[in-house]
């Protein structure tokens, strides 16, 4: 085999590029047959004395036979490649009925050379050494056929009976498995393959054929002995039956090429290059039988890279040069790979040379290079999309100029790195800002303060440490997250590792460097800040150290620490939501007060309100105005509204194990409803402490019932569905008091402390309590006035009518194991006359 178009003598006989192994079988093959022709030759012949046909006569017509059965052919391509099919068997059976056993091997080498170099001066062009391989390996075949049926009979002239149709059989099935094997180990040993593909792929496209041939064979054998004028009749049918074969190949054929090209195009749906080409080569391999593919794809970048692979199972890649524009060989297909108007390579399959494609390979290579053109334009369109991906989320989260992480990466990549960390794991961040950094500019223009930025970016990024998060915040100022802060005993070593650091930072920066060819030193202010991981996120680190870079500057002085006194927005609030941690998973720091509302007119209760008290540890008893507030702006309000919750719904079920049906008041952050989930947790809690709904009141704010976000009406509104009161807090104070009792049903007002305290001495608050009331009797809710603390306010709220009460003139807020007998109490002294939550018929 060999792929050169130059008309080489070497091309002609088919010795270039041959394997040497193909060599040496084909002169094995060749030397057996040149052998058994001539020992066939010598032997005695056994004619009859009376044969009316002469025995050179027999001769030729075996020679004749021998011929047509080649000619009569059919061919189909393989993975290893082209097998052809003869009527080969039946030429032998015929033959060793008319002519003496050793002259077939020479019988068959003149009729099977004759025809097979015929064929190939006509329409295969096969080189010399193939048509000797092809003829040796017939004649060889025909000698081992011969001396296994000469073995089993005696054939010459025999009356047809089943022991010659046995020994006939016999001779062809050795005839068949020996041409098989010998097409197979060449097809092994030319392309690197092991034997059984091509050797089955053979015996399954000739068994059909093989068992019509013995039919055959036998039949004008019986013919021969019966009446030789009856072979006349058979030119008909045999046309019929080779036309048979021809179609039942055919259809096997497409059929396995169809399923092969369906898998060969599903495996191109990949989303990248190589996988995509890989996939295409190897799979044009298998469809079309080629012996070499090579797939060329152009890449955006304008080089060609180029897969390749053969029938030994190699395939390679490598970068090569556009490909040309020459005329391809006619035992080579090429087509271009193009979607729409847009080249996206090169599909090149090689054919042997006597075995160019035919029109439907050509269509069907059309197909599969237009599938897989598709196939690379959309990987190469994904691999420009991942890049487009890459850059704009590195363009996203990096600055520009520097290649740092921006402000926003530096947030996020530095609360991740404190929440990686232990809680009391301590951290440092140092803020840098560059002196006259402004001057610069002024001075030396924009060109050179970019320049500056640079090269303190790039000789900061040599002194971070792994691990350590440095980042360009905007403009000419730096951050840098130490999280590997030695922890030692001493409270002050990280302070003094940070600083550390920080003076090692600004000494090294302060090197001379040239900037726009001017010689200068970059001097900077670092504000050094140091606290445990757990107790602060990256934003309130950032601008704690720009107050201590602020008192750097002001100093004199290049590095300062923060200095918690001179930061009047400074807050212990940090370490308040870390000690709630704690105490959130403690079962004894946070604990319930319970202060009941009762009714003025008998005493009766209507309702305890819950108030949350922090018994802490170190700091001893802390009311809700020291620790709410930040508990509302941080991530912990979710997890300390479920506690309190909890706690207030099984001191509820505890009530109501003794027989105590009293609502209790749980007070609702304003950020707990923007959370859908509220309303399955509380029903969730609900059916955990066997609460009824209607026993759980939530009281908003007004300015809460202002918003109008739709998610804190859906909540409000599935609260409501679910059976449970909702109460407005400090009714009065908001901007629009009457608005919002429009929009959202409630069941109570509770009037705000304020108005009560000055209700005795200012017109305005008691006009504004006895408004609230009339509006409350109007809609049918409850009014509970706030901060009652004196008899005269008792009176006062009575006379105005107001319903019920609550505040230190009747209880303070008082322990959960308390309550209960305070609730009994005010029950057995004013039985059924507890108020209801809600009136009735109270929208």
């Amino acid at each position: 085999m060999t792929s050169g178009r130059d008309g080489h003598p070497l091309d002609r006989l088919g010795l270039r590029g041959t394997p040497t192994e193909v060599l040496l079988l084909t002169a094995a093959v060749g030397v057996t047959a040149l052998v058994a022709a001539v020992v066939g030759l010598t032997v005695p012949a056994s004619l009859p004395s009376d044969d009316p046909v002469p025995g050179p006569a027999r001769f030729g017509i075996a020679v004749v036979v021998f011929a047509v059965a080649q000619f009569a052919r059919l061919r189909f391509r393989t993975a290893a490649g082209m097998v052809s099919i003869t009527w080969g068997e039946a030429a032998l059976i015929v033959c060793l009925y008319l002519v003496p056993a050793g002259w077939l091997p020479a019988a068959a080498l003149l009729g099977a050379g004759t025809a097979w170099t015929a064929m190939s001066l006509l329409t295969d062009r096969r080189p010399a050494l193939e048509l000797v391989r092809i003829t040796g390996s017939l004649t060889a075949a025909t000698a081992l056929a011969v001396a296994v049926a000469s073995a089993l009979g005696r054939p010459l002239l025999a009356a047809p009976t089943p022991a010659l149709a046995l020994a006939l059989t016999a001779g062809s099935v050795t005839y068949l498995l020996t041409t098989g094997w010998l097409g197979g180990a060449t097809l092994a040993l030319r392309h690197g393959v092991p034997i059984g593909p091509p050797l089955l792929a053979a015996l399954r496209g000739k068994l059909l054929m093989f068992v019509g041939n013995v039919a055959v064979g036998l039949v004008v054998v019986t013919l021969l002995e019966l009446d030789a004028r009856w072979l006349l009749l058979l030119p008909p049918p045999l046309w019929l039956l080779q036309q048979t074969y021809r179609h039942r190949l055919r259809a096997d054929q497409e059929r396995r090429t169809w399923r092969a090209f369906a898998e060969a195009t599903a495996a191109l749906n990949q989303l990248d290059e190589r996988g995509v080409a890989t996939a295409a080569a190897a799979g044009a391999l298998t469809l079309f039988g080629a012996e070499l593919v090579e797939v060329d794809v152009a890449r955006g970048d304008g080089r060609w890279w180029r897969y390749r692979a053969d029938l030994g199972g190699q395939l390679r890649d490598r970068e090569v040069d556009p490909p040309g524009r020459t005329e391809p060989a006619e035992h080579e297909l090429v087509r271009p790979l193009t979607v729409g108007s847009v080249g996206v390579g090169e599909l090149r399959l090689h054919f042997a040379r006597s075995a160019p494609p035919s029109a439907r390979e050509r269509d069907a290579v059309a197909a599969f290079g237009d599938a897989l053109a598709a196939a690379l334009h959309d990987a190469a369109t994904h691999r420009e999309l991942r890049l487009v991906t890459a850059r704009s989320w590195y363009e996203a989260v990096h600055d520009q100029l520097t290649g740092l992480v921006n402000r926003a990466a530096m947030l996020d990549q530095g609360d991740q790195a404190l929440r990686r960390l232990a809680h009391d794991h301590p951290v440092a961040l140092l803020l840098l800002d560059i002196n006259q950094f402004k001057e610069v500019n002024d001075t030396l223009g924009h060109a050179a303060g970019d320049q500056l930025l640079r090269l303190t970016a790039t000789r900061l990024a040599a002194l971070a440490r792994p691990g350590e998060l440095l980042g360009r915040l905007g403009g000419d100022e730096f951050a840098l997250l130490l999280t590997a802060v030695p922890v030692v005993g001493d409270r002050a070593a990280p302070m003094a590792y940070a600083l550390r650091q920080a003076r090692e930072i600004a000494e090294r920066l302060a090197a001379p460097t040239e900037v726009a060819g001017v010689r200068m030193s970059i001097e900077v202010s670092v504000g050094v800040v140091v606290a445990d991981a757990g107790n602060a996120d990256l934003t309130e680190l950032l601008r704690r150290a720009d107050i201590a870079m602020y008192q750097a500057k002001e100093g004199g002085g290049s590095v300062a620490a923060y200095d918690s006194s001179r930061d009047a927005a400074s807050t212990d609030h940090l370490a308040l939501l870390a000690e709630l941690r704690e105490a959130l998973a403690a079962d004894d720091q946070l604990v319930l007060a319970l202060q009941p509302a009762v009714d003025l007119a008998t005493g009766a209760p209507t309702g305890v309100e819950a108030l949350i008290r922090w018994r802490h540890p170190r700091r001893g008893w802390l009311g809700p105005s020291d620790f709410i507030r930040p508990v509302e702006n941080s991530e912990q309000l979710g997890a300390f509204t479920r506690y309190v919750l909890d706690k207030a719904l099984a001191v509820a079920a505890d009530w109501a194990r003794e027989g105590l049906d009293v609502p209790i008041s749980v007070n609702l952050s304003a950020r707990s409803l923007l959370d859908p989930r509220l309303p399955t947790e509380i029903g969730e809690a609900l059916r955990r402490h066997q609460v009824p709904p209607r026993r759980l009141v939530l009281e908003i704010t007004e300015t809460v019932v202002m918003s109008e976000l739709e998610v804190i009406d859906e909540v409000l509104a599935t609260l409501r569905a679910m059976g449970v009161q909702l109460a407005v807090d400090d009714f009065g104070t908001g901007f629009s008091s009457l608005t919002f009792l429009t929009r959202i049903a409630v069941d109570e007002l509770k009037v705000d402390r304020s108005f009560v305290i000055r209700m005795a001495d200012s017109p305005e608050a008691a006009a504004i309590v006895r408004t609230t009331v009339g509006l409350a009797h109007e809609l049918g809710l409850r009014v509970v006035a706030e901060g009652v603390e004196t008899a005269e306010q008792r009176t006062a709220l009575a006379e105005l009518g107001c319903t019920a009460a609550q505040g230190y003139h009747f209880f303070k807020p008082m322990p959960a194991d308390k309550i209960n007998a305070v609730l009994g109490s005010l029950l057995d002294t004013a039985p059924g006359n507890v108020f209801p939550l809600r009136a009735d018929g109270a929208s």
